[in-house]
């Protein structure tokens, strides 16, 4: 059986529902990605489109497209920066990859484990320096900027991660400032795009972009809940990440504020062990101290602060899938 005769996942099925308005723009999004990302050069074109799989949900590029039906019409310009930001994220993922020694993504290996570390970062590389080249074909250096400014951002807030990797006095305040920079920034540039290239007013531009930072925030939050509790098998990608770098996401944050002096310590050593972290102990600690369920109505939080933004957009079919997509967003399993 082929890839596309495959029967579809719980998830993919979800979004196929979410996704319905814009599904013929999602169409278009995909032949131009297949048509930008290719070299002439048969090595390189398969490390391409090898990464060009990983990059999943496609769902940055429907938070624009969305955003854009929620306020007008989709023009020409939304194909191309939909294509634009799924270039971008998938580079953040190659480069994700490399950093956290991943050896799988989607179910199939990652660039760095089939190829190597150096492979990789070039092909991030690449997808970077493309998806600018596509942007600035555009009328306007708005996407431009837009873009610009929020890569930097995201790239601000990997710095701060990976610097802060082994800090296990992480305040959850600076975690949620690392969250909404390297993961909330791009999801609100996704829909400021959408927004202002449908001829959206100011006030609807700011409110789909604080939508999308706040979807992006939950999305993040349920991210590292995966990657606690989650099934490689559903997710199809490497988990227990975080933890083999030692960065401190929110259940771990939650868990150790939660304990009493004398015993948390233990839970730091425990955190911090060179043999690799016990995690049927550590869970046991999460579980004690309800960490995982404060982590999910953190997420939850930041989902209904998504939503209160929507308030005041016309009821369309696009808004209602911005609205479902926050309830996705806390709820996946993958």
């Amino acid at each position: 059986m082929s890839q596309v005769d495959e029967p579809k996942t719980e998830v993919q099925q979800s979004l196929s529902m979410l996704y319905a308005s814009i599904e013929s723009e999602l169409a278009r999004v995909e032949r131009r990605l297949q048509g930008e990302l290719r070299s002439e050069h048969p090595q390189v074109h398969a490390v391409i489109r090898h990464g060009l799989g990983l990059g999943g949900k496609r769902l940055r590029p429907a938070l624009l497209l969305l955003a854009g039906q929620a306020v007008g019409r989709l023009a020409d310009e939304h194909i191309v920066l939909a294509a634009v930001v799924e270039m971008i994220h998938t580079a953040t993922l190659v480069h994700d990859d490399v950093l956290d020694e991943a050896a799988v993504r989607r179910h199939v290996d990652t660039v760095n484990a089939r190829w190597n570390n150096e492979t990789s970062v070039l092909l991030g590389d690449f997808l970077f320096t493309h998806a600018f080249y596509l942007s600035s074909t555009l009328d306007s250096t708005y996407a431009c900027r837009t873009i610009g400014r929020a890569t930097n951002i995201v790239c601000d807030g990997e710095l701060r991660q990976t610097l802060a990797s082994g800090d296990v006095n992480l305040l959850e305040e600076d975690y949620l400032a690392i969250v909404e920079a390297k993961t909330a920034e791009l999801c609100a540039c996704c829909c400021e795009l959408g927004a202002h290239y449908a001829g959206g007013d100011a006030r609807a531009i700011t409110r789909l972009a604080a939508f999308g930072r706040y979807l992006g925030i939950a999305f993040q939050i349920a991210d590292d809940l995966l990657d606690l509790e989650g099934s490689e098998a559903a997710t199809g990608k490497s988990l227990g990440t975080d933890l083999a770098k030692r960065k401190m996401t929110l259940p771990l944050i939650h868990a150790r504020d939660s304990l009493a002096a004398d015993r948390r310590d233990g839970f730091l050593a425990l955190l911090s062990d060179s043999a690799g972290v016990d995690r049927e102990a550590l869970l046991a600690v999460l579980m004690h101290h309800e960490s995982l369920a404060y982590a999910r109505d953190r997420a939850r939080h930041y989902a209904e602060r998504a939503l209160a933004e929507l308030v005041g957009l016309a009821d369309t079919p696009a808004k209602d899938a911005l609205t479902a997509m926050a309830e996705f967003a806390i709820a996946r399993s993958a």
